[in-house]
């Protein structure tokens, strides 16, 4: 029988291997193995697709010449069909329940959040708005006047560019630990050699990502009022970020700073980010484990998946709460002459022109880094560092709204008469 890997299921409730807390589970001891043997491997073992199970200490794999389900034959206690030893009958159900939140997470995450990730971004970089909407309110009011003016596509765009982007971010991720000694997961049991390498992968996936990552921040920003349809299409992306690279294709303004001047704020930001969001994500574990024991509350099946999900949550809003600003400084600094025009975030109509919101053009000249927080810190007061903070706050609350419901669903389906929180 072919051993699955648990990283081939990453963000269904599963951990994969770039996953903070991959390698971090429960000890388990090696069934059949002599007794000095039998030492515990923290593993994680990843709920079954519906249809497929794990085997439990002391099974066996069934062979192809098993008798299954004949009573008194080797395959009947072993076998896929028959009943399992202290495993209740409803178990496939609920790995079904996990791999369904775990969906809805995974949805919510990359589709339902795009429109908010789209409008903080427009946010950051319109250094012109009066209106900073710090604010969920704010921001899902001018939300809405743009997709009344434009349609509902006009918050969606650029979510195909950011899937290629995580692509390259993966597969860059594999290569460079590949041929590299540095480690793509951290064991349970890490030094500080270990998490230096880590962390400093990391880095440079961020550098190899960085001319995609700009490209794909152009498409979600630009205004669909400017937007040619015919020329665009799925793989932009890429023939921009390539562009972006060789210093080739279509002319830029002299403000465009040159790619090494953005490899340390991107590799920083990255790197800040997992290390704070790995930080939360098992410190919100380690509390929700310890608060389990001492109240001795009876085991809840969807408690194998949950708390993995929300801590993540809890990880990731820890993170980009933290890192805003400098979020916001590394993306004006990589939108800077690129002759980028977005829609206006204050809600302004222009008039006569049948309603549509004014565009304006991103005309920034910052040297660095250094220069861009300075210059936001003097010009627009430390607010300025928090543009479009009411979106990120909508688009968390939306995340963690869906999750709990998902829960709640699941939760009185499989025990009817009961409600959890």
């Amino acid at each position: 029988m072919a051993s699955r890997r648990p990283d081939s299921f990453d963000g269904l409730g599963y951990r994969g291997r770039d996953d903070p807390l991959y390698g971090a589970g429960y000890p388990v001891r090696s069934a059949g193995a002599p007794a000095e043997l039998q030492h515990h491997h923290w593993v994680t073992t990843p709920p079954d697709i519906p249809g497929s199970r794990n085997l439990h200490p002391g099974e066996r794999t069934p062979l192809y010449d098993d008798p299954q389900g004949e009573p008194g034959a080797p395959g009947a206690a072993a076998g896929w069909g028959a009943p399992q030893p202290g495993v209740p009958p409803a178990e496939q159900l609920n790995r079904f329940a996990g791999f369904g939140i775990g969906l809805v997470s995974l949805f919510t995450e990359n589709v339902l959040a795009h429109p908010c990730i789209v409008f903080r971004r427009q946010c950051q970089v319109n250094y012109h708005a009066r209106s900073y909407h710090l604010t969920p309110f704010s921001a899902v009011a001018v939300m809405y006047s743009i997709t009344k003016a434009q349609g509902v596509r006009s918050l969606w765009k650029g979510m195909g560019s950011t899937f290629i982007v995580h692509g390259i971010t993966l597969g860059a991720e594999g290569v460079i630990s590949e041929f590299t000694p540095l480690p793509r997961e951290l064991p349970h049991r890490w030094s500080w050699k270990q998490l230096a390498g880590h962390l400093l992968l990391k880095g440079l996936t961020a550098v190899v990502a960085l001319p995609f990552y700009c490209a794909s921040l152009i498409e979600t920003v630009q205004s669909d009022i400017v937007r040619d349809e015919a020329s665009s299409g799925l793989l932009d992306c890429v023939r921009e970020g390539v562009a972006r690279l060789l210093g080739v294709g279509a002319p830029h303004s002299r403000r465009l700073l040159p790619l090494g001047r953005l490899l340390l704020p991107a590799a920083l930001h990255t790197v800040l980010r997992y290390a704070v969001a790995a930080g939360v994500q098992r410190a919100a574990l380690w509390l929700h484990r310890r608060g389990r024991e001492r109240r001795a509350e009876p085991s809840d099946p969807l408690d194998a998946y949950f708390p993995e999900l929300a801590a993540a949550w809890a990880g990731s809003l820890a993170a980009d709460v933290l890192l805003f600003p400098l979020e916001t400084a590394l993306h004006r600094l990589a939108l800077q002459g690129t002759r980028t025009i977005i829609d206006a975030t204050d809600g302004a109509v222009a008039a006569g022109n049948g309603g549509s919101p004014l565009v304006l053009p991103v005309n920034t000249q910052y040297d660095g880094v250094h220069d861009c927080l300075h210059a936001i810190r003097r010009k627009e007061g430390g607010a300025g560092f928090y543009r479009g903070f009411g979106a990120l706050l909508a688009q968390y609350a939306l995340h963690g709204a869906l999750l709990a419901a998902a829960r709640t669903l699941l939760s009185s389906g499989l025990h009817p008469g009961s409600s959890f929180i």
